[in-house]
């Protein structure tokens, strides 16, 4: 596949991606919230990375942003999940930019 054949649209999403990732701290987040069924309040994720609470919710922020994590009020908390399309589109779009074979966004037999 060439380059041309992504549309800037696209490629700009990527980079946004991409860029959302581009962080120790985000990475850290992204795999603690990875392993957990279900969503997690942010004063957990402060816990568990043991950083101040106004440094995680700007991590956090960016990685809802960038649409990789889902966010919902739970009383007086903001509990934080992995958003399950990360889980199928960021893959193919590493596999699209490296020459992999793309994978399909849908399960096989969906739909």
């Amino acid at each position: 596949m060439s380059e041309t054949s992504l549309d800037r649209e696209t490629v700009e999403e990527y980079a946004r991606w991409f860029r959302a990732l581009a962080d120790p701290t985000r990475i850290r987040i992204m795999r603690f919230l990875g392993g957990r069924a279900d969503p997690v309040p942010v004063g957990e994720i402060v816990a568990h990375l043991r950083l101040n609470q106004s440094t995680v919710s700007h991590h956090l922020k960016i990685l809802h942003t960038a649409r990789f994590l889902t966010r919902r009020r739970s009383g007086a908390s903001i509990r934080y999940a992995v958003d399950p399309r990360c889980v199928t589109e960021f893959p193919s779009a590493a596999d699209l930019l490296l020459g992999a074979p793309v994978r399909p966004l849908r399960e096989p037999g969906a739909g």
